[in-house]
């Protein structure tokens, strides 16, 4: 019989344990949640408090076989999972399905996998917390009653397959608004002024000075007037003013706050974020990564004052304890930071080397110096206008901790610090060497990334640590948004140059509008968000999310019962439901774009099968009416009728090649090119189905039989169907639809039919791999 068997979330996690355990513990994984509600009748029963009905995952019945095995072998069992409200669902969990007894099942939590931080809660056991327990259950239960009854509605009033969700529907909701705001955003034009000085010293050195005028001309006229009483102006310096200041580093990170600077510093997106931070957690390297506490440990403290005095001297530190502004913080008691703070670096993956090194830079920044700036404001006067320049410069008296971290901005326009200007004074006189009006234009609000959507759900205090990254990645898998680049359009604006008593005007061109890594809803996700926010307010209310989280802390804190919470909800939103499907029709999502000029029919614009389409004609009309496919970057909402006309273009005949025609269209995956029954895809952002030709067809062409040639290895006259291929992973056989991996021992090019057929019936006898869901 094993003395001790210590039950964890994650294999890998598992191992890093055993190493801390002596001979006498045995470390199993659960590979996550062992159970979940039933799919049947809700999981839920309705009559009986909302009393969940929960049963083992398929693909969990051999894993709490084999912990049942490893339980009836041991003396004490210790529940270990993370120590958040799902880590302490899963050892409830655990606790039931295992038929575990009080007297030999203990609760231990740590939020850091070092050897002392083990060894301490061996020594400081718990009982099971029944109250985050219970808040678990309330998030699932809900979650589970809103997505049941809220799917089937929009099965039968939008579309089969979609469906919904409470937090994930709000995050949607954020998204159509700002793209809202964005198309009916208007852009004015201003000109920026720019002057550019030289000043002479008392040492006889020139310097130059760059100002900017505090104010922008509203129009071309008002510029031209202020160069021409420039012309013959002197300037002069008026008034310097500095101003000593000091910039504070940030606390430690959260989820939140690493999900936000991983995405600006590294590109990483939100869910990618987490698969590193969960990586280097269970390899000891980090404290816990679900987190909203920015709070550090007196050990951690301790050690970062070490770290900083030896790398970079005593007048470095300054140690801060910073305390949590998020109202119910409750995921973990310690911020991300590496458990041992004398490691700058780690070994592991590119990606985990990275994130590591961010998350120190920015715990060791946030217990040093605050950085000591001085600015410069000097004001330049010029004697034909009551206009003023301003030139401003910055200098860093003490850098602190800028000595090791900056933090990075959502603002895309942030201008970084001004460089240093010459000891000027007051009365000194410039000569103006050039000054330049540029025409600048109004920028609409920014677009969502991931990043700065976790960032707005977490103002609106929607969703919690554990949320985040899942509510994200679940909006771009149902297909209601895209994460994707888009190029920008080429813009003219006007410059005037005023130098040597000459104005000169000039028109420039620029690429505005392009846009890295942003959300975009889709036609599907307005539909949803329009049907849900005109039919269930009261789900996609933003304040009513948010209470639901704090109803969800009170729960936590024993404070409100959890069925008397869902009690509240669930009777009026189940009659919502019903009302909705009696009553409410189905939304047309149709849009008339005006009338075709060959055809005289309406040209209209709807949700089809495949996608959004523009039709001409109706059913009505004794023809059949015509269909064309929106491409990717054309919304129902903005597509204009000019846009929908010229997609009636396509299908368009390019030119010929090889003595057969090439035509242009847009189909359902994307924009491409058709020769000889084959498709060639158009690259996204590159090629345009209306404007591109026959040279860039053929190279199209030709890439692709390129590609398709290196990907074939080897064919076989017996079975055109076998064949060995060159894939993402390696080589492999391809038969009847199903591929098999070529052993490494084996030559792919050296293959023989027999050989290819045996490598197939092997692959079939080998039990398959069984596949264990990630449930955080």
């Amino acid at each position: 019989m094993e003395e001790n068997l210590v039950i964890v979330e994650s294999p890998a996690k598992a191992k890093t344990i055993e190493r801390f355990l002596g001979k006498n513990f045995v470390v199993r994984s659960s590979f996550g949640h062992i159970r979940d509600l039933a799919k049947k009748n809700l999981g839920i029963d309705l009559k009986n408090g909302f009393k969940p009905e929960y049963v083992i995952s398929e693909d969990k019945k051999k894993v709490v076989d084999e912990l049942k095995k490893a339980v009836k072998n041991a003396k004490i069992i210790w529940l270990a999972s993370d120590e958040d409200r799902e880590g302490e669902a899963i050892s409830w969990h655990l606790s039931e399905v295992l038929k575990l007894k009080e007297s030999n099942t203990k609760r231990i939590v740590f939020n850091e996998i070092t050897k002392d931080a083990i060894l301490n809660a061996i020594e400081n056991p718990r009982t099971i917390d029944k109250k985050l327990v219970d808040a678990q259950q309330a998030r699932r239960i809900l979650d589970r009653l809103v997505g049941f009854e809220l799917s089937p509605v929009l099965w039968k009033k939008i579309k089969p397959s979609l469906s919904a969700g409470r937090v994930q529907s709000v995050a949607v909701r954020l998204l159509v608004e700002r793209e809202r705001e964005i198309n009916d955003f208007k852009t004015s034009s201003g000109y920026k002024i720019i002057g550019l000085f030289k000043v002479k010293l008392d040492n006889g050195k020139e310097y130059d000075v760059t100002a900017e005028l505090p104010k922008k001309f509203n129009t071309l006229e008002e510029t031209r007037k202020f160069l021409e009483k420039c012309k013959k102006a002197s300037f002069e310096v008026s008034d310097i003013v500095k101003k000593p200041s000091r910039k504070s580093p940030s606390p430690p990170f959260t989820t939140s706050t690493l999900q936000q600077e991983a995405s600006r510093k590294l590109g990483f997106s939100v869910s990618q974020t987490m698969t590193v931070a969960q990586k280097l957690y269970e390899a000891g390297k980090i404290t816990y990564m679900r987190t909203d506490s920015v709070n550090l440990s007196d050990t951690a403290i301790a050690m970062s004052r070490q770290t900083i005095t030896n790398s970079f001297g005593e007048k470095y530190v300054q140690i801060r304890q910073y305390k949590t502004k998020s109202k119910g913080a409750q995921e973990a008691h310690e911020a991300i930071r590496p458990t041992y703070m004398d490691k700058d670096t780690t070994a592991g993956s590119n990606a985990e080397k990275k994130l590591y090194e961010l998350i120190w830079k920015r715990t060791i920044a946030s217990q040093m110096g605050d950085a000591l700036l001085e600015k410069t404001n000097i004001t330049i006067t010029i004697s034909t206008s009551t206009e003023n320049f301003i030139a401003s410069g910055e200098v860093i008296i003490f850098d602190g901790f800028l000595k090791v971290y900056i933090e990075s901005s959502d603002d895309e326009s942030e201008e970084n610090g001004k460089g240093l200007l010459p000891p000027l004074k007051k009365g000194q006189a410039l000569t103006m060497n050039s000054i330049e009006a540029t025409e600048r234009f109004t920028q609409h609000p920014p677009r969502y990334t991931e990043a700065s959507l976790v960032k707005k759900l977490e103002e609106l205090g929607i969703g919690r640590p554990s949320t985040y990254a899942p509510t994200i990645s679940t909006i771009q898998q149902r297909g209601y948004v895209l994460r994707e680049d888009r190029q920008g359009e080429t813009r003219t604006f006007k410059v005037l140059l005023l130098k040597n008593s000459q104005i000169k005007e000039s028109l420039k061109s620029e690429i505005t509008g392009s846009e890295k890594s942003k959300l975009f809803p889709t036609d599907i996700g307005i539909i949803v968000n329009d049907f849900l926010v005109e039919n269930f307010s009261d789900i996609l209310d933003y304040n009513f999310t948010a209470l639901v989280e704090k109803e969800f802390d009170l729960i936590a804190e024993g404070k409100l019962s959890w069925p008397k919470m869902i009690g509240k909800f669930y009777p009026a939103f189940h009659k919502k439901i019903e009302s909705t499907l009696e009553l409410t029709s189905k939304p047309k999502g149709e849009r008339l774009l005006g009338i075709d000029p060959a055809s005289g029919k309406k040209i209209t614009v709807r949700m089809g099968r495949y996608g959004p389409i523009v039709v001409i004609g109706d059913k009505d009309n004794d023809e059949k009416p015509r269909f064309a496919s929106l491409m990717k970057n054309q919304l129902m909402e903005t597509i204009t009728l000019d846009e929908a006309l010229n997609l009636f273009k396509l299908p368009r005949v390019v030119g010929t090649f090889e003595g057969s025609e090439v035509k242009a269209n847009v189909g359902r995956f994307g924009p491409y090119i058709l020769h000889n029954n084959k498709f060639f895809s158009l690259k996204k952002g590159v090629d345009d189905p209306l404007e591109v030709n026959i040279d860039r067809a053929i190279e199209l062409i030709d890439q692709k039989r390129v590609f398709d040639q290196n990907k074939l290895i080897k064919a076989f006259t017996e079975d055109a169907e076998l064949k060995v291929l060159n894939g993402r992973f390696g080589p492999y056989i391809s038969y009847q639809k199903e591929n098999y991996k070529v052993p490494k021992s084996k030559n792919p090019a050296d293959l023989s039919y027999k050989e290819c057929l045996t490598i197939i019936a092997e692959s079939k006898k080998k039990p398959a791999r069984k596949k264990f869901k990630k449930t955080k």
